[in-house]
């Protein structure tokens, strides 16, 4: 089964034109896993038709993964070939577009592998993501691509066909199209996000505090921690939305002033595993105790990649007026899910949220970035300023600020 031609073709054009925003003449290059052959294809044709000089699709395939991490020896298994690297930073450096694709495209493909050992191969993600990302070199989008395994997964009580058609929907939705103008829809949606991350900056909180059920949690923020939102723009001017679908306001924390205990409010799925009832404690920014009902020790391994994998490199607010949260669908997919629910994660920072470059070197550093889901209508989040007066952020989920 295939999704219906029309949909397919009014995603690809969404993503590649709006979310990339590719220029005519630029190279695309496009990243999935395999299964999503349909969907890179669709991609292609709506690159050419834009002008595309080449695109360039490369695919992951989690079955070498597999087979890498059942019988490769242990003190191999973190090794990233160099030329995996070196081609994402040719990319920035030709200021190529860049799409990729989310969401699990066989989700069972890992069971039964050791999560220590799932833990130190993190590929297809690469460190150098960080620093092109940071460069702003790319225009770039990542948005989801059901497959039938993906909607099993969500919706396992449906039968097959009944899991991809409602996926499917779910997606329509989200990406808004299912509205007349899904630019239009995106465009207000962006002014709403950027608004409020506007009053956010303006405020210039000391820190942040997450309090809910089995959560107390304090995020120091820098001095000059500015909010983003939506839309970003490349060195070279061209503007382009990196998630679709978006509906965070995020910045960069103080990754030495992260203190306290959090309880996840969404199973993560992270490199083909679910750790679900996440419990992560901080002190002086960084994790001391991580423990979940289940996979605890794939995060544990993540963490243990360099110095600054235990510390937070984004802090990351969502509200209730977004389009994923109210469906109460748990994606098992982190484009999804953190737009579902405010976020932090472990891991690199994004240097262009730190306004002041002095404070550039505060701000984490690391080969990993992983986020997982904190927030809630039952989360409250709290604004505490450099004097200690502490501001209502977020309650039931709606802007305060």
């Amino acid at each position: 089964m295939t999704p219906p031609t029309d949909a397919l073709d009014r995603w690809a054009d969404l993503v590649v034109n709006f979310g990339a925003n590719l220029q005519p003449g630029q190279i695309l290059a496009v990243g999935a896993e395999i299964g999503k052959e349909e969907y890179v294809r669709a991609l292609a044709t709506a690159g050419y038709k834009s002008g595309a000089r080449y695109v360039d699709a490369v695919y992951h395939d989690l079955h070498v993964k597999r087979a890498r991490l059942l019988h490769a020896a242990d003190d191999t298994l973190g090794y990233v070939p160099p030329w995996l690297g070196e081609r994402l930073l040719a990319l920035g450096d030709l200021r190529c577009a860049r799409v990729g694709l989310s969401g699990p495209g066989d989700p069972g493909v890992l069971d039964g592998i050791d999560p220590a050992r799932a833990g130190r191969d993190q590929l297809p993600f690469l460190k150098e993501s960080a620093k092109v990302v940071n460069d702003r070199t790319t225009n770039w989008s990542a948005a989801p691509a059901p497959t039938r395994g993906w909607a099993q997964l969500v919706f396992p009580d449906l039968s097959p066909d009944e899991a991809y058609d409602k996926l499917w929907e779910q997606i329509l939705h989200v990406l808004r199209l299912d509205t007349p103008d899904p630019v239009a829809a995106w465009r207000e949606r962006a002014d709403t996000l950027v608004a409020a991350a506007g009053r956010m900056t303006e405020r210039r909180f000391d820190a942040l505090r997450f309090t809910g059920p089995g959560t107390d949690l304090v995020v120091g923020l820098l001095p000059s921690s500015s909010w983003q939102a939506a839309r970003f723009e490349t060195i070279d001017g061209i503007e382009h939305m990196p998630n679709l679908p978006t509906e965070e306001v995020f910045t960069t924390p103080d990754p030495e002033r992260v203190d306290g205990t959090v309880r996840s409010t969404k199973p993560l799925y992270l490199a083909g595993k679910i750790i679900r009832g996440l419990e992560v404690r901080f002190e002086g920014g960084r994790a001391v105790q991580i423990d979940a009902e289940e996979n605890a020790e794939l995060l544990r391994a993540y963490t243990e990649r360099d110095p600054g994998a235990a510390r937070l490199g984004e802090v990351a607010l969502v509200d209730r007026e977004g389009r994923i949260g109210p469906l109460e669908t748990v994606f098992f997919d982190t484009l999804l899910d953190e737009n579902a629910a405010s976020h932090i994660a472990l891991g690199s920072a994004y240097l262009f949220t730190v306004d002041d470059e002095s404070e550039h070197p505060r701000a984490n550093e690391s080969q990993i970035h992983v986020d997982f889901m904190i927030g809630g209508n039952h989360v409250d989040v709290t604004g505490i300023t450099t004097d200690g007066d502490e501001v209502p952020v977020l309650r039931g989920g709606t802007w305060q600020v």
